[in-house]
């Protein structure tokens, strides 16, 4: 891929990141302003505790924050700051949003990456296990494992593994990230679920490498099934794997809100739980607008992806 065809690429992920980012966070905005209360109350509470809480202290807040100017006023400083690359400063802490956002990454896509290692070694192996032979006992028991995986919840597979791991055999932290297993369960978690999916593209695809003439020729041509699976067969199931990764992020990004908050796992998605609760729209907006663009980040991946494994998506 050259430079000519891979510029306008480029810049279509670049105006896809901009409008995601002015849509999010004005959502972001109207919803957190439409919550139920006093919002100059619940940042109070948030900087104070609950109990500290007076009316002085949440009209000071209130006259501190600006809280009683118009919406679209305050939203339009927010664009303002926006097209200055500056996030705000935290109405509950204080601090620079960007400087906290910077802390939460890290955790966030050491948590996403390893999910999604987990995810691929697991699905798609088993996938082409039982696409070796269709209606096989594999085939049958990775298609009821899948099904009751992707019918659980995140949130209600968490506390399984942390039931069966951690409060019976003792072996993994049920939450926290002191431990450096700590990250082992939230990852498993969000790894499960994604793994059932590619597991039935992969099997899928397998079946119809198979089936195909360039499979059995490889046969007729003196090749094991091993040999023609590793040279004509495993580059053909990748191609939907890969593909269907796109849909995979979505769940990814949801999940890591999900399971950040149960585990205690201190990134974005956990970070995002606790805004809410204190109406801290600028850390609201911020940690939604970042969630969004690594979306638009890991599908652009994807894309690039696709194209090195079929030839035929290249322009």
């Amino acid at each position: 891929m050259d430079l000519r065809h891979l510029l306008p690429k480029l810049l279509q992920r670049l105006l896809q990141a901009v409008l995601v980012a002015l849509l999010v966070g004005t959502l972001c905005f109207f919803m957190t302003r439409m919550l139920p209360g006093d919002m100059a109350y619940r940042i109070a509470a948030g900087r104070y505790g609950y109990d500290m809480v007076t009316s002085e202290a949440a009209q000071a807040v209130r006259v501190e924050l600006g809280l009683d100017r118009p919406w679209l006023a305050a939203l339009g400083d927010w664009w303002g700051r926006l097209l200055h690359l500056e996030l705000g400063t935290s109405q509950v802490t204080a601090q620079p949003v960007l400087h906290e956002i910077a802390q939460q990454l890290g955790p966030t896509l050491r948590l996403s990456l390893l999910a999604m290692s987990l995810s691929l070694l697991l699905g798609p192996t088993l996938g082409v296990l039982a696409g070796l032979v269709p209606g096989g006992w594999l085939d049958r028991a990775t298609l009821a494992l899948s099904v009751t995986l992707r019918a659980l919840p995140p949130f209600l597979l968490g506390l399984v593994l942390v039931l069966m791991f951690s409060v019976q055999l003792g072996a993994l932290p049920a939450a926290g990230h002191a431990d450096h297993g700590g990250i082992l369960l939230p990852a498993l978690t969000l790894a499960l679920g994604l793994a059932a999916m590619s597991c039935r593209v992969a099997r899928d695809a397998m079946v119809q490498v198979r089936a195909s003439d360039y499979f059995a020729f490889a046969l007729t041509k003196g090749l094991t099934p091993a040999q023609a699976l590793a040279r004509h067969g495993l580059r053909n199931v990748a191609a939907p794997v890969t593909a269907y990764l796109g849909v995979q992020l979505v769940m990814l990004v949801e999940g890591v809100v999900l399971v950040e908050t149960i585990f205690a796992w201190p990134g974005i998605g956990h970070a995002l739980v606790h805004a809410i609760f204190g109406r801290d729209v600028p850390m609201i907006q911020a940690t939604a607008l970042v969630l969004g663009l690594m979306f638009v980040l890991f599908n652009a991946l994807v894309d690039a992806a696709c194209a090195l494994i079929d030839p035929r998506r290249r322009p």
